[in-house]
């Protein structure tokens, strides 16, 4: 399954649930209390994150797409760090305050990044169903996946209504199902339970074969357009009614901390859908997804930078021999994280020193070098009949190979005029006895303001003379 990154920017997503604040206190430990075994924490940080559905706006608004909340909170500070922060992140945030009860607070002790503690303050909430629907019903024009994030708290009173009222308007509704009573996200396009929550519902499964059969009588049930059960380490199985199961495996190199990893799934899961995305594919990026959070502490949000370069590696684009729309991709990614584009180009057809050392030089102009290689033909052209001596692509993975390069991309014009216009590098640099203005393409790279630096080339290595040299003997 190839992948590739959505359009974010143009999938607005709301989300409705429960809004919690998870706040983490950090410091050192070096001592048992006098009054009790327990470790003695001196608070040296204090942390706020948004948690629950608050999480899954922000992880929306992380990977780009406009997102928007609709929660229950108390009137109180807690509820203010939570509005600044997702007005900080990009979020409309739409809460309804309720005095004289306290914003859901998950409170975690830390030390030496383990967590020691937690203290909840919580009590259930006496939510004005009615308002929050009417919220809701105002901020659907125009979005394009409705999400409900149910972690059982209250805020949610009436699943059917909201449903309902997305399906009227073509709106796919995905649910993070909590508690015993499936029933409730009857009509929903997807539900996301865990592999516990699904068999507190249907019941154990010995096996794929029977997670499977109970997973379609369920969708049947509840007349669900799709089901995905997330597995831990056994990945996750998403399943459609009268097509095959689809399972993903894990992604996680190293798993840190799973909290909010159900939150990072789900919001994925509805930016995707929202940007156009089939819903295999977007499977598949929720899951590149889970793989990063779970490597990281705590309530964390994946950015649009860190999704893309897993798709990268996916789809072996990192490094190496790549056609336009991959280095593309590629570009944006490393310009995301402030890195240099240094742009090169030539024919190389038979790679010798000068070469070596001339890319060398390049790459040390910036963070990242792409060699932009002429095509056979173009070759021919340029160089005459009987050139060039190797195949592009064979040309290609030699450069591939070289430790300077970072990117190898071919060409079929005379020169590389086109792929600067779409690549916009940085620096254009180029080898050889050149005034800056005789450098073709430097126009093109100085008008939008990069830079175009010349090198020298390496004394005695020439390609055509070490042609010449093995055609004479």
């Amino acid at each position: 399954m190839k992948l590739s990154m959505p359009r974010f920017d143009q999938a607005p997503v709301l989300v409705v649930g429960d809004v919690m604040l998870d706040r983490y206190w950090h410091g050192g430990t070096s001592r048992i209390s006098p009054e009790a075994p327990v470790p003695v924490v001196k608070v040296e940080q204090i942390e706020d994150r948004p948690g629950g559905a608050a999480n899954v706006a922000l992880n929306i608004a992380a990977l780009g797409a406009p997102a928007s909340l609709v929660g229950v909170t108390g009137d109180d500070e807690a509820a203010d760090s939570l509005s600044n922060s997702l007005k900080g992140a990009g979020v409309r945030a739409l809460f309804q305050r309720i005095a004289h009860q306290p914003t859901i607070v998950k409170l975690r002790v830390m030390s030496r990044h383990q967590q020691l503690l937690r203290i909840d303050f919580e009590e259930p909430f006496a939510t004005d169903a009615l308002a929050l629907g009417s919220q809701v019903d105002e901020l659907l024009e125009g979005i394009k996946v409705l999400v409900l994030s149910d972690y059982g708290k209250g805020a949610l009173k009436n699943h059917q209504a909201l449903i309902q009222a997305a399906r009227a308007k073509n709106i796919p509704v995905l649910a993070d199902p909590k508690g015993k009573d499936f029933s409730i996200y009857r009509g929903a396009s997807l539900i996301t339970p865990n592999l516990s929550e699904f068999e507190a519902i249907v019941g154990g499964c010995a096996d794929e074969h029977e997670l499977v059969s109970k997973g379609a009588t369920l969708m049947h049930d509840l007349d669900l357009g799709a089901l995905l059960v997330t597995r831990g380490e056994h990945g996750m199985t998403l399943l459609r009614p009268d097509q095959p199961a689809l399972h993903l495996p894990a992604r996680a190199r190293e798993v840190f901390d799973v909290t909010g990893a159900g939150d990072t799934v789900i919001s994925t899961l509805a930016a995707a859908i929202a940007a156009g995305e089939e819903l295999p594919h977007a499977v598949a990026l929720a899951n590149l997804a889970a793989g990063i959070v779970v490597g990281k502490l705590g309530t964390a949000a994946i950015s649009a930078p860190e999704l893309r370069r897993a798709i990268q590696r996916e789809e072996g684009s990192e490094r190496g021999v790549l056609g336009l729309e991959q280095l593309l991709l590629a570009v944006a990614d490393a310009r995301a994280h402030n890195e240099k584009i240094v742009f090169t180009n030539g024919c190389f057809d038979i790679l010798h020193a000068g070469h070596v050392t001339y890319l060398e030089q390049a790459r040390a102009q910036g963070d990242r070098l792409i060699v932009a290689v002429n095509d056979d033909a173009s070759v021919s052209r340029l160089k005459g009949p009987g050139r060039p001596i190797n195949s592009v692509d064979r040309r290609m993975a030699v450069l591939a190979g070289l430790g300077a390069v970072d990117w190898v991309i071919s060409f079929p014009e005379g020169t590389p005029e086109n792929l600067l216009r779409e690549v916009k590098p940085d620096v254009l640099v180029k080898g050889g006895d050149y005034g800056i203005d005789q450098v073709v393409g430097a126009d093109i790279v100085t008008a939008y303001g990069g830079t175009v630096k010349v090198l020298g080339l390496v004394e005695n290595s020439s390609t055509t003379a070490i042609v010449e040299k093995i055609r004479s003997r």
